[in-house]
């Protein structure tokens, strides 16, 4: 059993910052890739920024630039760093992870998510 747990979400003003952690923890062989994701009010969910195990990267046109995203192999973690926040960020973020377990199989799952709210 593996799972994804969120933390660092809250409510900033436009131009601030967030940090936001998550940690995946079970039966892990490996950590694939690690994401984030977001879901605004009446709004598709859409893809943020990835890390792959290569610590290759890819970004949203929307955030980059402002986001970083980076991971702790040893602690099975991944971290976004949000900077210059906009209100059009405002939305739940989601961790995402693709995992090969201790008994080689691949799961993939999304964590619960954590609400980041930009005020203007």
């Amino acid at each position: 059993q593996v799972q994804l747990v969120e933390s660092g979400g809250g409510l900033v003003q436009a131009g601030g910052s967030l940090r936001l952690s998550c940690a995946a923890s079970g039966s892990i062989f490996s950590t694939n890739y690690m994401g984030w994701h977001r879901q605004a009010p009446g709004k598709q969910r859409e893809l943020v920024a990835v890390i792959t195990n290569g610590a290759g990267t890819d970004y949203a046109d929307s955030v980059k630039g402002r986001f970083t995203i980076s991971r702790d192999g040893a602690k099975n973690t991944v971290y976004l760093q949000m900077n210059s926040l906009e209100p059009e960020d405002t939305a739940v973020y989601y961790c995402n992870a693709e995992i090969t377990t201790s008994r080689l199989t691949r799961w993939i799952g999304w964590g619960q998510g954590t609400q980041v709210t930009v005020s203007s």
